[in-house]
């Protein structure tokens, strides 16, 4: 089943929004946490939103997938890396981080074809 990621994010985007709206505290809490750990610091922000892609990989987090692959190209990420990165994601999460890593494929694809995003490199020619 192909889903369409661009317009998963949007979704999630308004979701967030009004949750942040309804639950200010905890949703004001968790924007200042991601800000300050995505941030750059000896970490660039792009290895960090790989890292973070990764992990929802492996956690089978749609919305994180969606979410941290979105930011992780936003961020420069190329194909490359993403390939690598979900290369990774597997390794530590096995069979089902690979149906998660397929779906990260499909989004990655999805966003570089919109024409919003780009996943740079030699592979996506």
């Amino acid at each position: 089943m192909k889903h369409d990621y661009p317009a998963h994010h949007k979704h999630l985007q308004q979701m967030t929004a009004r949750l942040a709206r309804d639950l200010r505290g905890p949703m004001s809490a968790f924007a200042q946490l991601n800000g300050a750990t995505t941030a750059p610091g000896a970490l660039d922000a792009k290895t960090k939103q790989l890292i973070a892609l990764a992990i929802g990989i492996t956690t089978h987090c749609d919305g994180c997938i969606v979410y941290h692959l979105r930011d992780a190209m936003r961020a420069g990420a190329t194909r490359e890396e993403i390939l690598e990165t979900l290369g990774v994601a597997i390794m530590m999460g096995g069979g089902p981080a690979v149906v998660y890593a397929c779906e990260a494929l499909e989004a990655m694809e999805q966003f570089a074809s919109s024409g919003k995003e780009t996943a740079s490199g030699n592979a996506q020619k």
